[in-house]
This record gives C-alpha cells, structure tokens and sequence, in this order.
C-alpha cells in the first residue's frame, strides 16, 4: 500500500511539473508581446529552470556524498567492532587452549567443563556482534528513510 501511495504522489509530482512547463510555455507564447519581449522572457524563463536545475543537482550530489560519509562511517564501525571482538574470541580460545592442556592432564571432566565455558563465550560473543551489526544496519537505514521523508517532503 505504501508503494501504491509512493508511486501515486511522485505521478502527482511528475504531471504537475510537466503541467506547469506546458502552462508556462503556452502563456509565454500566447501573450501579445513583441517578438523582442517573447524572446527576453524565453530567455528569463530558461534561465531560471538551468538555475533550478543547477541548484537541485547540487543537492542531490551534497545528499549523495553525506549517505556516502555516513554509510562509510558506520560499515568502520562494525569493521571495528567485529575485529575486537574477533581478537577478544581468539585470545579466550588461546586462553582455553593453554588451559586444556594442563587441564586435560589432570582429568577428563575438567576439559569438558572448559570446552562448555569455551563454547558459551564463543556464542555469546558471537551474539554480541550479531547485535552490534544488527544496530549499525538500523542506523544506516533510520538515516536514509529520514533522508528520503525530508526530500519527499520538499
């Protein structure tokens, strides 16, 4: 429905600008004006709609480079933070490791007790990071829906 309603409003936009163009142009060239005055207001009229133009292509550049920057920023953050906490799950394996060996030399029962603890920070650790990636994805797209509701309300 949402689509339905997007598609709707931006058709709505679309005919009202060519509506417009076409209501401008037919007035231009219907007013009894001189040739002389028909081409300056041409000229006026064209060089507005290239300002305007201009204007909109800046902005649009400007928007695209700051959802560039942003999405950017925030993927160095889950690079950061799936790295850490990477190294954090490799030195905990180091760690169980070294004490298996001593461990498994003294009984069978302590080393399955390490493997289990091994196991829950490994799945908490990867739970961990599921979650910090889930939050930066949510970020990125709260910014660029807020984006696009700025723009379509412009």
């Amino acid at each position: 429905m949402s689509d339905k309603n997007s598609m709707n409003t931006k058709d709505f936009l679309i005919g009202s600008l060519i509506g417009g163009i076409v209501g401008a142009s037919a007035a231009l060239f219907l007013a009894p004006k001189s040739g002389k005055e028909l081409r300056n207001d041409i000229n006026e009229q064209a060089q507005i709609a290239r300002d305007k133009t201009t204007q909109f292509t800046s902005t649009a550049y400007d928007k695209g480079n700051e959802w560039a920057t942003y999405a950017k920023e925030k993927s160095s953050n889950i690079a950061k933070v799936v790295s850490d906490q990477s190294a954090q799950v490799v030195d905990k394996v180091k760690e169980a490791t070294s004490n298996l060996k001593t461990e498994a030399q003294e009984t069978a029962n302590s080393t399955e007790e390490l493997v289990g603890d091994l196991a829950g920070e490994v799945q908490e650790s990867g739970e961990e990071i599921a979650e910090t990636v889930k939050q930066e994805v949510n970020d990125i797209q709260a910014k660029i829906e807020e984006e696009a509701a700025t723009a379509q309300s412009k």
